[in-house]
């Protein structure tokens, strides 16, 4: 016989390890970040940004990282406030002090899941920080974007400004276009985090 458990606020114990497991495997599946960088390239003829080599990978590990951040940012911003992700979806809103616990454990699991140092930890936890602190500084009520309208959003800054400095308003608009599908992809994760898990009993 199958049975079906739940945590106390519908997340499974590990979902906090498993958020972290499942979050930089999805970005780097999903492949985001590279279509971002090509399809820029070629639709404003920027083809100087992958003549050499090295500085493309070189950029490409830095916006992974941005992306990293902005997915983590949506799923933390999701699993706290319970914001509704369709008609028959909706997070029950963690308490203040689940919510700290949460993001304690997953930075903690993101750390050895990436095998970070000290100084590498607190480094992406201080631009996590960042992204938050901005964010709430900017907060309004989300809403689909025109597609010629950039996101207000440091994501979109910091990418626009790594990717092609000269050309910023493009860089930005594109960048958007990506945020898009890393909120996507936050949100879906979310949402597996809250399916049932299917536990087998012993014997």
């Amino acid at each position: 016989m199958l049975t079906m458990a739940r945590s106390r606020y519908d997340l499974r114990e590990d979902a906090p390890a498993e958020l972290a497991r499942e979050l930089p495997a999805a970005v780097q599946r999903a492949r985001i970040i590279p279509r971002f960088v090509d399809s820029y390239v070629v639709e404003h003829g920027r083809y100087g940004l992958q003549v050499h080599a090295a500085l493309y990978r070189d950029l490409l590990l830095l916006l992974q990282r941005e992306a990293l951040l902005a997915v983590s940012v949506r799923a933390l911003e999701l699993l706290q406030s319970g914001e509704p992700l369709s008609a028959n979806s909706r997070i029950q809103p963690f308490t203040r002090k689940d919510a700290i616990v949460f993001r304690r454990k997953f930075l903690a699991a993101l750390a050895r899941q990436n095998g970070w140092n000290a100084g590498d930890s607190l480094d992406f936890q201080s631009d996590l920080q960042m992204y938050q602190d901005l964010l709430a500084c900017n907060a309004a009520p989300r809403r689909r974007r025109k597609p010629f309208e950039s996101a207000n959003h440091p994501f979109v800054d910091r990418c626009a400004f790594m990717l092609d400095s000269s050309f910023l308003e493009k860089a930005r608009l594109a960048a958007s276009r990506a945020l898009t599908d890393l909120d996507e992809l936050a949100e879906k994760l979310v949402v597996q985090l809250h399916e049932p898990k299917i536990v087998h009993p012993p014997g």
